[in-house]
């Protein structure tokens, strides 16, 4: 964004086009710049705290970087070292050097690549807090766990307003596959290296479950309480679908009348019992959140789901719901290479990916965080698997019809599955 931008057009328009801007269904009231600290004269570049207020509902802080087109290098600059200048703290020990380019469409953040070597990636939404992924990568970068982009530095608010992290500097990964994309190109490439995947998804579990003197990674037991809250809230999130699914639908056919069906069978599934333990966990995995290289995959983007409460987002879950949202995101996989390309997903792919992760994803994880026996760590996962199956189907409903038979095709293969004892 450059200063012209900022200073002569209308800035709450601006800013409700952003990919960025959270809230594009609200109409914004007003936009109040809360806070500016300068940090360059030459170039001309500061950091501006700006909150959002709407109609009716809580209000929005967000980050704006006003400044002259490419000064954004500015924040790569003092990210090379110790430095703060009015409340914003640079914590980094390696400047970012070569050609700055931002890095693709926008998301919810901005990201800028230093010379195929660094990327910067700047939170725009603030919340008062650690923002998880500074937090998960800093805890795996000390223990150096290899699959992910390691931490480099970062930059934090801790002002009059509030104490936020603004942004973080990490090892840019170049030369690799996004996983969805290679699922869709390749699908039988994918498959031969599931494996790893797997095996990385438990390491990484383990890893995160290991410091027991850290408060915010030490794990948790979970409470029987805890259990029966969440079945009880899936079991409204199934009632509330049910009801609104239409018998003159097709793609609906394999789970038409069957709403009563699947509420028994949660309530069977879930007399597992308590087991295993709650950690922190990634929060939003899916195949588009790995890369795939040479040596390796390389899993990515530790903020958990942009549209829960960063105090959501930190809570201690079990793992098996971040393996829940990869064996979604193979079904998804499967039948996206359909649905965008005409092209059929090779023959019993799905089932094969699934099996590969889950095999070396069990060899790999710590199992005291797991409930004990296969049985029960099967059923705890099937609830994981309903919940996120039922999540997609209302959103499929509402947004993309034509996709709806794959969450279907989801809960009629929960309901056939073998409840073991």
């Amino acid at each position: 964004m450059s200063l012209p931008d900022v200073i002569d057009g209308p800035l709450h328009g601006w800013v409700a086009q952003q990919r960025w801007f959270a809230s594009k269904s609200r109409e914004i009231a007003a936009l109040n710049v809360l806070e500016r600290i300068e940090l360059s004269r030459d170039p001309q570049f500061a950091i501006e705290l700006v909150e959002a207020r709407f109609q009716s509902g809580m209000h929005e802080i967000y980050q704006l970087l006003p400044g002259e087109p490419g000064s954004e290098r500015v924040l790569g600059d003092l990210l090379g070292g110790e430095a703060a200048v009015d409340g914003v703290a640079f914590h980094g020990g390696r400047t970012p050097t070569g050609h700055m380019r931002p890095m693709g469409a926008e998301q919810s953040n901005s990201s800028f690549v230093y010379g195929e070597e660094l990327v910067l990636k700047v939170f725009r939404r603030l919340e008062p807090g650690v923002n998880p992924e500074l937090e998960m990568l800093r805890f795996l970068s000390q223990r150096n766990f290899p699959n992910t982009a390691a931490l480099a530095g970062w930059y934090e608010y801790a002002g009059d307003l509030m104490h936020a992290t603004l942004g973080i500097l990490q090892e840019y990964i170049a030369e690799a596959r996004d996983g969805w994309q290679l699922a869709m190109d390749d699908p039988e490439g994918l498959l031969a290296r599931v494996g790893e995947l797997g095996r990385a998804t438990g390491e990484m579990h383990s890893v995160l479950g290991s410091d027991g003197d850290d408060p915010a990674f030490a794990p948790e037991e979970p409470s029987a309480e805890a259990l029966s809250l969440l079945t009880a809230t899936i079991d409204e999130q199934i009632e509330h679908v049910f009801l609104d699914l239409r018998d003159d639908n097709p793609s609906l056919e394999p789970i038409l009348g069957r709403g009563e069906e699947i509420r028994e069978r949660l309530q069977r599934m879930s007399h597992t019992g308590v087991g295993g333990r709650l950690i922190r966990h990634h929060g939003d995995y899916h195949l588009g959140q790995t890369m795939l290289r040479d040596a390796g995959w390389i899993i990515l983007d530790f903020e958990g789901e942009p549209a829960r409460s960063l105090i959501e987002r930190r809570r201690k879950r079990s793992p098996l719901r971040d393996v829940a949202g990869m064996l979604r995101s193979f079904a998804y996989a499967a039948s996206a290479s359909q649905l965008l390309r005409s092209v059929p997903a090779p023959e019993g792919w799905e089932e094969q990916a699934r099996e590969d992760f889950l095999e070396a994803y069990y060899e790999a994880v710590e199992p005291t965080l797991l409930p004990a026996g296969r049985p029960a760590t099967e059923k705890l996962l099937a609830i994981f698997e309903l919940e996120k199956a039922v999540y997609e189907l209302r959103y499929e409903l509402n947004n993309r019809p034509d996709w709806v038979p794959i969450p279907v095709a989801g809960i009629a293969r929960l309901l056939e599955a073998e409840i073991t004892t």
